[in-house]
């Protein structure tokens, strides 16, 4: 007996599913809005003469890209609107040569920190990287969901390995990193804006994650003049790696913890800085103050 064309589409896009899932995830850093965007991407397919599809993982590829650009796109657009930008898993260890079982945590939270990475670009070069290097997209297909021919979508697509690569490096030769950051806390704590303005990328992007939801704040200027947040005197610190990129944590003199600071840095200059203040989210890292 032959199956209804419209059976056969379905099963043919659920074998697409956890691919599609996978892509939009990674271009987007979100379960949840990938879930969206691989649902829209089967209204838009039924909807769809599926006898004009000659191949139909590309046509679905397509789709999730242009969806996930337009989302992104949203989101630099209207950046006082918070989105559910997925910071959750956090892998948190001390910032120092990592105990035997501590290896294991380090090798998952990779994954995790390459996402804080791809916070930093912009959204063409966050879609091109993610379909090139990730999926094997060829770049004509990627040139047709950003609007740019193909020479020009390699020349984006280049931009963003050579920041991926700047900044997404194994926790043991991240000194370069680690100086930065001390950099911008040294300013920070002496109310150097000048110094502040040194050691920001002038599209820094700063995400407050309250336990009401995130707040974002773009651009150098106004992340220094917000500085004084990160200049408190705090009874207990230590730097930690954060989902495997530098970073601090504080801790109220009661020995609760008080807030979670990692930072993305891109060719010499802070990219991303992710503070977690959520009492929920902070509660659920096990590691104690240094004494």
């Amino acid at each position: 007996m032959t199956a209804h064309p419209s059976a056969l589409v379905a099963e043919a896009f659920e074998a697409q599913r956890d691919r599609l899932r996978a892509v939009a995830y990674r271009v987007l850093g979100s379960h949840a809005d990938a879930e969206d965007v691989v649902q829209e991407a089967w209204m838009r397919l039924v909807r769809q003469d599926a006898a004009t599809i000659g191949n139909l993982a590309g046509w679905l590829t397509t789709v999730v890209g242009r969806i996930s650009l337009d989302l992104l796109r949203s989101r630099r657009a209207h950046p006082e609107i918070a989105y559910e930008q997925e910071f959750t898993n956090l892998v948190v260890i001390p910032d120092e040569d990592p105990a035997p079982d501590e290896q294991a945590a380090l090798a998952d939270s990779v994954g995790l920190a390459l996402l804080v990475v791809l916070d930093s670009l912009t959204p063409s070069e966050r879609l091109a990287f993610v379909l090139h290097d990730m999926f094997a997209v060829p770049f004509h297909e990627i040139g047709r969901i950003l609007g740019k021919s193909t020479a020009a979508t390699k020349m984006v697509a280049s931009r963003a390995r050579r920041k991926v690569h700047a900044t997404n490096r194994p926790a043991g030769s991240g000194r370069e990193h680690r100086e930065v950051v001390q950099a911008f806390g040294a300013a920070a704590r002496s109310g150097d804006f000048e110094a502040l303005l040194r050691v920001l990328d002038p599209n820094v992007e700063l995400t407050v994650d309250t336990s009401d939801g995130m707040v974002v704040t773009l651009g150098a200027t106004k992340v220094a003049s917000g500085a004084r947040m990160f200049s408190g005197e705090v009874t207990r610190h230590r730097p930690v790696l954060v989902n495997g990129i530098p970073g601090h944590m504080s801790w109220h003199p009661d020995g609760t913890p008080l807030s979670l600071i990692a930072f993305a840095v891109t060719e010499g200059r802070i990219t991303g800085i992710h503070i977690v203040v959520d009492p929920a989210k902070l509660a659920s890292i096990h590691l104690p103050a240094e004494t």
